[in-house]
């Protein structure tokens, strides 16, 4: 039986011209990108490339890329960056980016949402006026939400207060464009969009602060030390390469009305079944669904069993018991985020996926809600 996999905002299936990129990088004769020699040299050209790629992918310049491990460590990059300052964000953000400020800020500002995950731009403006670094992430991974970041620079830009997003949702499946959005840093992860699991690359504007993370070699511009991911780093070139020249953003278009057929029918189909997602400004793949009297996890080991995979939430958040931090913050009701699950479908998800999640899903709800003791309909 063909497993159905609509989990893709935890991570996307690697690219085939990936996988190649770095089959080619792996035969090549590389060494060390910092050695002076010819393997050495072969291993910086291939970085450089990528470097080029990734830049264009989001409208950058090449200098202005530092890659990373992934979007965590470019996150606490730019938290590090701020340390002991006074730091605002969001009450939905990526536990990489509100751990990270809650460990290093002078003073933390954790701004409240609305019911689908949005800061209001007053907000933001009060806030503003005082903050040194806001930080909103561009797209949500659990709601899907849209952020009005472009809004919320403006703002900021009143007072010359530094904006950072984590835009590791949204890149490859809407336009980012940084300069557009006028952010100072911006942070994203290769196998979002993908790319290897291990890469990432933070955005950091020409002429803005930054404080380095890690300390030791000159990599990266003496901007983050470590030797470089060279097979990592290829694959996510290529990644961006794939993304630009396919234009993926109208590729993901194509899977909105997948998601809002499924969408549909769920709630046709499924008493008692409601949507956190927002129907306008909402990331093309990520559908978050809640059913009362149905907890999400047994939910989802009950989909896992019939070939379907989807999750609770936040892949870096399992395992943990606790309602999700942003369900709470959004709804504030721990029955509706215990009781909820995210289908996240990706290039790859067909109309037959949307059939076989339809053909189990109604049943393994009705079974839950009549084992469980709190009473539908009621």
């Amino acid at each position: 039986m063909r497993r159905v996999y609509l989990d893709n905002a935890a991570t996307e299936k690697m690219l085939p011209c990936v996988k190649q990129a770095m089959l080619d990088a792996m035969d090549a004769e590389l060494g060390n990108a910092a050695a002076l020699h010819y393997e050495g040299w072969n291993a910086k050209k291939l970085i450089e490339e990528a470097r080029v790629r990734v830049a264009r992918l989001i409208n950058a310049e090449p200098e202005e890329i530092i890659f990373t491990s992934g979007g965590t460590e470019a996150n606490n990059t730019v938290m590090e960056t701020f340390r002991g300052k006074r730091i605002v964000t969001s009450s939905v953000e990526h536990p990489s980016v509100l751990e990270a400020a809650r460990a290093r800020a002078g003073e933390l500002v954790v701004l409240p949402v609305d019911r689908w995950g949005r800061v209001d731009a007053g907000d933001i403006e009060k806030e503003a006026k005082v903050a040194d670094l806001v930080s909103v992430m561009l797209a949500n991974n659990e709601l899907g939400t849209i952020e009005p970041i472009k809004e919320y620079v403006k703002c900021c830009k009143n007072y010359n207060t530094y904006v950072h997003t984590d835009a590791t949702q949204a890149v490859g499946k809407i336009k980012v464009d940084a300069k557009e959005l006028g952010v100072d840093y911006l942070s994203f992860s290769a196998h979002k969009i993908g790319g290897p699991i291990g890469a990432g690359v933070l955005y950091v504007k020409n002429g803005v602060p930054y404080r380095n993370l890690m300390y030791g070699g000159k990599q990266e511009e003496g901007r983050r030390a470590g030797t470089s991911n060279i097979l990592g780093i290829v694959g996510l070139g290529a990644a961006a390469r794939w993304c630009w020249e396919e234009w993926s953003c109208r590729k993901w278009a194509e899977v909105t009305k997948l998601k809002n057929e499924l969408k549909r029918r769920i709630l046709a189909e499924v008493p008692y079944s409601s949507c956190n997602s927002p129907d306008e400004g909402c990331l093309p793949g990520i559908l978050n669904m809640s059913f009362r009297a149905a907890e999400g996890e047994s939910i989802q080991l009950y989909l896992d069993a019939e070939g379907i995979c989807v999750s609770t939430g936040s892949a870096c958040a399992a395992g943990d018991i606790k309602p999700s931090h942003v369900m709470m913050a959004a709804r504030h009701d721990a029955e509706v985020a215990h009781s909820s699950i995210r289908l996240s479908l990706g290039l790859d998800t067909t109309k037959e996926d949307i059939e076989r999640v339809m053909a189990v899903l109604p049943g393994i709800i009705r079974k839950l809600q009549g084992m469980s003791t709190i009473k539908v309909g009621a």
